[in-house]
This record gives C-alpha cells, sequence and structure tokens, in this order.
C-alpha cells in the first residue's frame, strides 16, 4: 500500500504585486523521504518554505502539512514541525542548556519534558562538560547540530532546513548531511533546500526551482537521466541555461 503524502502542494504561487517569487508549483513529499529543494538563490526556495511552514500566507493554490492547512491551521503546522532557518537560529547570548529549555519552552514542551530532553540532547551531543559555556563561543559545526537537534526536541514528523549548510566548509557540511540521515533513518521527514547541487545526491528525491517555478522532479538518477547529463550541477546548467523541462 503507497504512503500517504506528509506535504501536498498544488499550484502555490506567491506574488509581490506583478512578480511571481514562487510560480504555480506542485509536488508531494512522502513520510521517511529526504526531499530536497534546489535551485541558485533567488530562485524562489526559501519563499516557498515560508509559506509551508505558516509563515507567509500565499497569494493562491493549496498545501497541506502533516494533515494541516496552510491557510486555517498555521498555528498547529508551527507546532508540529521542526525548523532550522538559513540564518542561524540559536540565541549566542545564551548557554547550550538555556537555548535547549528555552527551545522547549518554545516548542510547547512541560518542565519535566523539558528538563528530561535537555540532559538527553546533551548526552546525545557529547556536551555535557560544555553545557555552560555561550552559543557564540562555539564552533560553525556545534553549533548546526546543536541548532538542528533543538529543531527535533518535541518529535515532529518533518523537519524544514532551509539553506542549512550555507557558508559552511566541505567537511562540516558532510557532517551535517550525517545527522540529516540519522534523522531519516529514524522516520523523520526532512525537507531541505540548498543551492549546492552536489547535496543533490544525498537526497532520496529534488525538486530543482528556476525563476520561481519546479524545471525538475524527480530522484537524481532519474534526473540525470531525463536530461543526459554525468551530475547534478550539469542537469541544472541545462535547466538554467537552456529553458528545459522535465517533471
Amino acid at each position: 500500500m503507497a504512503k500517504e503524502p506528509i506535504v501536498t502542494v498544488r499550484n502555490l504561487v506567491k506574488a509581490f504585486s506583478s512578480f511571481r517569487a514562487v510560480d504555480n508549483i506542485s509536488f508531494d513529499v512522502f513520510p521517511g523521504e529526504i526531499f530536497g529543494f534546489l535551485g541558485a538563490n533567488g530562485a524562489g526556495k526559501s519563499t516557498a518554505i515560508k509559506m509551508l511552514i505558516g509563515l507567509w500566507r500565499p497569494s493562491s493554490g493549496q498545501a497541506t502539512i502533516a494533515g494541516f492547512d496552510i491557510y486555517r491551521d498555521t498555528e498547529k503546522i508551527k507546532k508540529s514541525i521542526g525548523y532550522m532557518s538559513q540564518k542561524f537560529s540559536l540565541y549566542t547570548d545564551l548557554t547550550i542548556r538555556e537555548n535547549i529549555r528555552l527551545f522547549g519552552g518554545i516548542y510547547g514542551l512541560d518542565r519535566a519534558s523539558i528538563k528530561r530532553k535537555t540532559e538527553e540532547l546533551l548526552d546525545q551531543l557529547q556536551m555535557q562538560k560544555y553545557a555552560t559555556a555561550m552559543i557564540h563561543d562555539l564552533p560553525l559545526g556545534w553549533k548546526q547540530k546543536l541548532a538542528f537537534s533543538v529543531a527535533m526536541i518535541h518529535e515532529p514528523k518533518i523537519i524544514f532546513l532551509d539553506e542549512p549548510t550555507g557558508g559552511v566548509d566541505p567537511i562540516t557540511r558532510r557532517q551535517f548531511w550525517e545527522l540529516i540521515y540519522a534523522a531519516a533513518a529514524q522516520g523523520k521527514t526532512i525537507f531541505v533546500t540548498t543551492h549546492y547541487m552536489d547535496e543533490a545526491e544525498y537526497c532520496d528525491r529534488i525538486s530543482m526551482m528556476v525563476n520561481g517555478k519546479i524545471a525538475g522532479l524527480g530522484t537524481p538518477d532519474e534526473l540525470k537521466t531525463g536530461f543526459d547529463s554525468s551530475d547534478m550541477d550539469e542537469v541544472f546548467i541545462k535547466i538554467a541555461r537552456e529553458g528545459e523541462v522535465m517533471i
């Protein structure tokens, strides 16, 4: 029996006056999937994700996230997902432990759950002896790992990651993707935006956006075959420069 989608998007549009930042996109994401939302900077990825997580209201179209409607159920969506923004989202003037407790409260956990989850996360991340360290003193890789873990503190079914590896070195990027694999292995659905084409190879399926539209949708192998390309960089070049579309 086929799985029901955890994310459904139909004809979604976000317009700013006459400019369509997101232009009539449609796709599904399935439970346990690593779904990559790829495209160059300015392609519309972050605009789309802000609509899906309930931060921005669409101009038109429909979408549901974990069964909740993006028009009627924005607060339920926010409580049912994890989110890590492209800008570092933790509070740099608080300690590691204070950040975990703060976000546990933001996600609606009770005091007992926050206390238990805080110690669990510190143990999992091997940060117990650094629990009182200020966030601004941590290496970038630690910050990323902590931000990702905090986004899952309330056990969401789906985690949205908006450009989580932007501006970091290749080794740190790879380490972060190992965290994504581990979460997916536990049944989490990962929705990740990136402009790094090599990261497409890490995803189960990918959508490639160009100028607000989805120009390609499928597994990495399907897209490479469909566009007669050796890698995802070549796929993107053909889509962006030649205006090809394969959905």
